[in-house]
């Protein structure tokens, strides 16, 4: 589950950082699909649309569980 998102090519040995996992590349792309599993409550605040704190947390979650669902389907 730790795999890099961008691992470094054969023979580069200087690169001791990794980066983003592919877990976290995984729920960074899933975003807008999570986005689009919270229901659309926004509240209006001049012209700016906002999500309350639960709807936020919600969204963070589901990115990961999609993530996750992701690694699960490459058998990992």
């Amino acid at each position: 589950m730790n795999q890099p998102a961008f691992p470094a090519p054969a023979g580069v040995e200087h690169i001791t950082e990794q980066g983003m996992t592919l877990r976290d590349y995984f729920a960074a792309q899933s975003i807008q699909t999570a986005m689009q599993m919270v229901k659309h409550d926004f509240k209006k605040d001049e012209q700016d649309f906002f999500w309350n704190q639960i709807e936020r947390e919600i969204v963070a979650s589901r990115t990961y569980q999609l993530a996750d669902a992701m690694l699960k389907a490459r058998g990992e």
